[in-house]
């Protein structure tokens, strides 16, 4: 089992920057890719990016590309992701997932087998 915990979620105004941080513990029987999705109110959760085991493949949704950068310490057992330039309709419910699977996998599926609990981003004008 792999617990997730997200954190640096909050408010900020447009055009500013936040970076999120995923703590994991536990093991896993494979080495595991990462991801951060997010849910918007009334919208469907999406894979905002996604980050293989050694960090040199990554994946991000159009939206967020040349903005937001995800890499992880796997020394630290940590993933993040840097948030730039934000905008209003970036504001969501950010989950941290893992999955032991590939990156491949993750971006074509969207199935992951573990979740964090998420943490909130507000993007206000």
């Amino acid at each position: 089992q792999v617990q997730l915990v997200e954190s640096g979620g909050g408010l900020v105004q447009a055009g500013g920057s936040l970076r999120l941080s995923c703590a994991a513990s536990g093991r896993t029987v494979r080495p595991i890719a990462m991801g951060w999705f997010r849910q918007a109110p009334g919208k469907e959760r999406e894979l905002v990016a996604a980050i293989n085991w050694s960090g040199d493949s990554t994946y991000y949704t159009d939206s967020v590309k040349g903005r937001f950068t995800i890499s992880r310490d796997n020394a630290k057992s940590t993933v993040y992701l840097q948030m730039n330039t934000l905008k209003p309709e970036d504001t969501a419910v950010y989950y941290c997932a893992a999955s032991e699977t590939s990156l491949a996998t993750i971006v074509a599926r969207n199935v992951m087998d573990y979740w964090g609990k998420g943490t909130l981003v507000t993007v206000s004008l």
